[in-house]
């Protein structure tokens, strides 16, 4: 146990950019047919889109070597998936990105709000939402906030820093076939061009090969959900005098309703280069060769209002809003993240996050488990964690599209609940079962309403705090390690803490409030009191409900409050994984403190 940061792990344990520790599986000579294995790794990501390479970005902050095969030769070229909510940018924070992301992003830094309209030129206007965080609420409960990032933009980011951590990325390389057993994985591996086949032998397998995943259908895992919602082609194209009828207009994304060409618009760089999603109904025998480059100008000149804009068309993408997630998130050593374990209508870039969110909770646990200072069965609590969150995601997806009637989806609006902020969905979300101790089984994977405070199973609360002279957000210890954060009085766990590291084996850091860290006098206020529905809407959100310059859901500014936010006396302690999820807390002193805390580190990370 140590103060710093980010303690040196237990002898045997790879410190970051090495190699892991063998295992039977990266060790023994298990492999391809005539026993001959090409490439030793522990973990194999198939897939190099958003929720790939930020696996391999993660892996590779924790030290896990990995190889990536995506079979496209480059990363996305059409600028798709843009939303990254404030729950993705504190991971990208952690992981040293953001600042690179909020820079690809630059160009679209200024817009904010979903706008409706019958045509840009029309009388009909109305703002589904103006900013994404009204009153600027959101600085209370997080160190970062909600960044507007189109999928081209952000995929060379993350590939540059997962190289810099030390992924080993192949692109024109696809999966071939693989099989495993009870100590690993052993996959053949297919290079594009040159047709060269290699056998790769790995712990896990992580297969991020989006919705109509190869793996999972290997593994024959079904999904279930209630499938296809709608269809889109997206229409990328050029129009330079389109900025002139959009005017000032700042918006994310405008739903154009004239009844004779709906669709949806977004701006690329808000000047020339733009998006234009047209409902595509197959089921009426629709085919995507009926959308020649004349009909797609005809439907975009109708539909923004102005008969006689030029119009280059430079692109054509067929996509498939759906809402399906699977049975199970995995067989054995092989997991699903992202696309290939669940599809998510796209308003509120709901799929996307939750993918990357999947990442990062399966890249620790890998890591932990590889180090040594995990049991297996810590892998294992993935699907438990993750599945529920992704079913109440997904519907939650579902209903924000119906409420904006997005174009080619005829559901009607629910109107008994949704309406509320993205906040429970976006930071609130909790995981009753699974690597947890405390929490209540029975509990909703995403509350009803969203509350800084800390629960066990649910996201550790943000708080502006000194540390040896360093302005950090908590936020910023949790990584590498679990995390043992006491009260001012708590110095009997704190003492006992290195002890309980020592027997264990787990890494474990250890802060003091008041003495490792101090309050920041400088930081923005919170007072740790209950959120409402009305907290920041975000992207697909409608305007919060709460006054505009309070904080979210209304909730008074007040001095941070360590013990309150932690939901701990002055004598308690709160474990942290290194997800930044509260894995177990204690409100005050006990008798026996040693053998309290080492019996939660036994049982959180599986270790019986």
């Amino acid at each position: 146990m140590t103060n710093a940061p980010h303690p040196a792990p237990p002898p045997g344990s790879p410190q970051p950019g090495s190699a892991a520790p063998a295992t039977s599986a990266t060790s023994a000579g298990s492999a391809g047919a005539d026993g001959h294995t090409d490439d030793r790794v522990p973990v194999l990501i198939v897939g190099g889109s958003l929720v790939g390479l930020s696996a391999s970005l993660f892996l590779g902050r924790l030290g896990v070597p990995h190889l990536l095969v995506e079979r496209h030769a480059r990363t996305s070229h059409h600028p798709r998936g843009r939303g990254n909510n404030v729950r993705t940018m504190e991971l990208m924070r952690v992981a040293g990105v953001e600042d690179r992301i909020r820079a690809a992003a630059s160009v679209l830094a200024e817009n904010h709000g979903i706008l409706q309209a019958d045509t840009l030129t029309g009388s009909e206007q109305e703002w589904l939402f103006r900013t994404i965080d009204p009153g600027g609420g959101l600085s209370r409960i997080s160190p970062s906030g909600w960044c507007l990032c189109s999928q081209n933009d952000l995929e060379p980011v993350l590939l540059a820093a997962a190289r810099e951590a030390g992924g080993d990325i192949r692109f024109g390389t696809e999966l071939v076939s693989f099989t495993q057993d009870a100590d690993g994985v052993t996959a053949e591996i297919a290079d594009r061009a040159s047709g060269r086949v290699r056998t790769v032998r790995a712990d896990y397998l992580i297969a991020a090969d989006g919705p109509r995943s190869p793996v999972r259908e290997r593994l024959a895992i079904p999904m279930t959900g209630p499938g296809d919602l709608f269809h889109n082609v997206s229409v990328t194209f050029r129009a330079k005098r389109l900025a002139d009828a959009v005017g000032d207009r700042r918006f994310i994304v405008c739903y154009l309703t004239n009844p004779e060409s709906p669709g949806a618009l977004l701006p690329v760089d808000n000047a020339q280069d733009w998006v234009f999603h047209a409902p595509w109904r197959p089921g009426d025998g629709e085919r995507l060769e009926d959308f020649t480059d004349e009909r797609c100008t005809h439907l975009i000149r109708t539909a923004v209002g102005v008969p006689d804009l030029e119009v280059e068309i430079t692109g054509k993408a067929p996509w498939h809003a759906a809402e399906r997630v699977a049975e199970r998130y995995g067989r054995g050593r092989v997991l699903l993240a992202g696309d290939s374990a669940h599809e998510m209508s796209p308003t509120g870039a709901f799929g996307s996050n939750t993918g990357i969110q999947d990442a990062h909770n399966l890249a620790w646990k890998i890591a932990a488990v590889l180090e040594g200072w995990a049991g297996p069965g810590l892998v294992d609590s993935y699907d438990a964690e993750r599945r529920p969150v992704a079913l109440a995601t997904a519907a939650r997806a579902s209903a924000r599209s119906a409420e904006h009637s997005h174009p080619g989806y005829e559901a009607a609006p629910v109107m008994a609940g949704p309406r509320a902020g993205l906040l429970p969905a976006v930071l609130g979300y909790r995981y009753p079962l699974g690597a947890v101790l405390g929490a209540d089984p029975q509990e909703a994977a995403v509350p009803d309403d969203f509350s800084p405070r800390a629960v066990p199973g649910g996201r550790a609360p943000h708080l502006w705090v000194r540390r040896g002279g360093e302005r950090i957000s908590t936020l910023d210890l949790y990584e590498r390690t679990p995390v043992l954060l006491t009260g001012p009085a708590g110095g009997a766990w704190h003492d006992v803490a290195r002890l309980a590291a020592e027997r264990t084996g787990v890494p474990l850091a250890c802060y003091r409030f008041g003495q490792e860290l101090e309050a920041d006098p400088d930081g923005p206020g919170a007072s740790g009191g209950p959120a409402g529905r009305g907290g920041p809407a975000g992207p697909g959100g409608p305007a919060p409900s709460g006054p505009p310059g309070g904080a979210p859901g209304g909730a008074p500014a007040g001095p941070p409050d360590f013990c309150g936010l932690h939901g701990i006396g002055e004598e308690g302690a709160v474990l942290v994984r290194p997800d930044g999820f509260v894995a177990w807390r204690c409100e005050g002193a006990r008798p026996d403190p040693e053998g309290v805390l080492r019996a939660a580190l036994d049982e959180v990370f599986c270790r019986g």
